[in-house]
């Protein structure tokens, strides 16, 4: 493992509308799942090597000394730039040791992954939500375990990330889905979504919170449709991507308005959450003004 230097792990969210959270932690760089979609790719992050997972130095020093200087205890995100179950947290046990800390300061935490190594944590998760807010969510685009090979290469397969939230919910913990990307042309059938719904819904979902559609910007966008090619030969995704898109940055599904009405309405009739005031509101209830994060 490679380590970075690092000054501070906890940096302030310039907005809470993002599941309510108010500071954001990565304690790793880059991630090796190979997502073909992923943002972080991006050339404005200036990720030389995204796909080489670099560690943050010192980090657990860094990220105690950053939480003992917090006036009222943080909810902290974690997982927005690099997973922090990445392979080599299975021995570093980085992110673990963070959780430690994040309760031993009373904050709360909300944690974004496509690895069912998440179950490990249950306990120290227990213990956080025991005080304060905990969001689980698991970024599942698709339940096909063949599609998501060849869009996810290096990630757990969807059915095991269904299973981590299984394990998740059972341990009372509210725990979730990214639904997204959503791919247009490849991922975005009512069939496909549905059967993510009906398995997380399966699975003991509290929310599921979608995006039909992709982001598409300098450095990702390159990626991204080149990678197509090589995963889907010979049926011209990049040129109907390009053609559909151009050099857009929101790239929303042509079928977004009507794959919103059948998600939605399954979502109602499975009493899972969907919209952000709602998911927000849900996971915070009890925990005092976190309960107001989202509307200061």
């Amino acid at each position: 493992m490679e380590y970075v230097p690092a000054k501070h792990l906890l940096h302030r969210s310039r907005s809470t509308e993002w599941f309510g959270t108010d500071h954001i932690m990565n304690i790793y760089r880059g991630c090796c799942h190979g997502c073909l979609y992923c943002d972080s790719r991006s050339d404005c992050y200036r990720l030389e090597e995204f796909d080489r997972v670099q560690a943050k130095a010192d980090a657990l020093r860094i990220l105690r000394d950053d939480l003992a200087r917090k006036a009222r205890p943080a909810f902290i995100c974690t997982g927005a730039m690099s997973d922090p179950y990445n392979p080599f947290e299975e021995d570093l046990e980085l992110t673990r040791h963070a959780l430690e800390l994040i309760d031993a300061y009373g904050c709360g935490v909300a944690v974004a992954t496509k690895s069912d190594l998440i179950v490990r944590d249950i306990d120290i998760l227990t213990a956080i939500q025991g005080h304060s807010p905990v969001m689980c969510k698991l970024t599942i685009t698709t339940a096909d375990d063949a599609l998501a090979a060849k869009l996810e290469p290096h990630a757990p397969p969807p059915t095991r990330r269904l299973a981590a939230l299984e394990r998740l919910s059972g341990a009372g913990l509210f725990a979730g889905v990214l639904l997204m990307p959503v791919l247009p042309f490849l991922e975005d059938s009512d069939e496909g979504v549905l059967a993510v719904v009906e398995g997380a819904a399966r699975a003991g979902a509290k929310f599921i919170y979608p995006a039909f559609g992709v982001t598409m910007r300098q450095g990702q966008r390159e990626y991204f449709l080149d990678g197509l090619e090589r995963a889907f030969p010979g049926q011209g995704l990049k040129e109907r991507y390009l053609r559909q898109y151009g050099d857009r940055y929101q790239c929303a599904s042509p079928r977004a308005r009507s794959l919103w009405k059948v998600f939605t309405g399954a979502c109602r009739e499975r009493g899972i959450l969907y919209d952000m005031k709602s998911i927000i509101r849900a996971a915070t209830l009890g925990y005092g003004d976190r309960q107001l994060t989202f509307f200061d």
